[in-house]
């Protein structure tokens, strides 16, 4: 038993019936609400259970819908914040290996103090920029990205990453005909696809969601990414 309080025990019974998660991982998902809810520190304003089970737990698990997720084996979580989607995508998939980059040095050390009061073994910390992170370009089966910037960049950062055949999954609210005509150039200068739009409710009351999904169908040409900085800058497509 935890103090999170019996409605949001029943609510996260309820995740994992919806997404077949077994007891090891419900409770690294309530270690994660209790640390959000009991450190200071926690870079988001969405700390308190209830609203963070909602904002952070079920946003994150609703990619679980999504088959490219659940077989994915390597995950960067691109400007992971406060650690979301990637560590309830750990606590999810305890067979896939799980890469926080962060570029922020309080941010990455509240994701490793996260992680570890949790218990995510497969959760890892890379405390840079997506543009810089050469060790993993090329190595990622999926890339998750939610609310870090306009999709043309989030494109550009992903897309070197990736191993071909893998797939980029990005968290967006209201859909912009304007930014995904941009998406769309961005993506075929990168050798990335769009494979679909999928409108998602991770939560009762939950608006304008969706999952973008675009899979690595060609080498990314050669000086991608560009220099730090330069993406959201120069964003392609613009």
């Amino acid at each position: 038993m935890t103090g999170l309080g019996g409605p949001i025990e029943e609510e996260l019974a309820a995740l994992a019936r919806r997404y077949g998660l077994d007891d090891l991982s419900r409770r690294h998902l309530v270690a994660l609400l209790e640390g959000l809810s009991g450190d200071p520190r926690a870079p988001t304003t969405v700390r308190p259970p209830q609203a963070a089970l909602e904002a952070h737990i079920a946003d994150s698990l609703v990619a679980l819908e999504l088959a490219e997720v659940g077989r994915a084996a390597r995950i960067a979580d691109l400007g992971s914040g406060a650690g979301f989607p990637g560590l309830v995508l750990a606590s999810a998939l305890p067979n896939a290996r799980v890469w926080l980059v962060e570029s922020q040095a309080r941010k990455c050390s509240f994701i490793a103090s996260l992680a570890a009061r949790a218990g995510l073994a497969n959760a890892r910390v890379v405390c840079a920029r997506a543009e810089q992170w050469e060790a993993g370009e090329g190595q990622q089966d999926l890339v998750v990205s939610r609310a870090l910037a306009p999709q043309p960049v989030v494109l550009e950062y992903a897309a070197p990453l990736l191993g071909e055949g893998g797939h980029l999954v990005e968290w967006r609210g209201a859909r912009s005909a304007q930014e995904e005509r941009q998406s769309a150039v961005a993506a075929d200068l990168l050798g990335l696809a769009l494979v679909e739009v999928r409108h998602v409710n991770p939560f009762a009351g939950a608006r304008e969601r969706h999952l973008h999904v675009f899979r690595k169908v060609a080498a990314t040409p050669a000086g991608f990414p560009r220099r730090a900085g330069l993406a959201r800058k120069r964003p392609l497509g613009g």
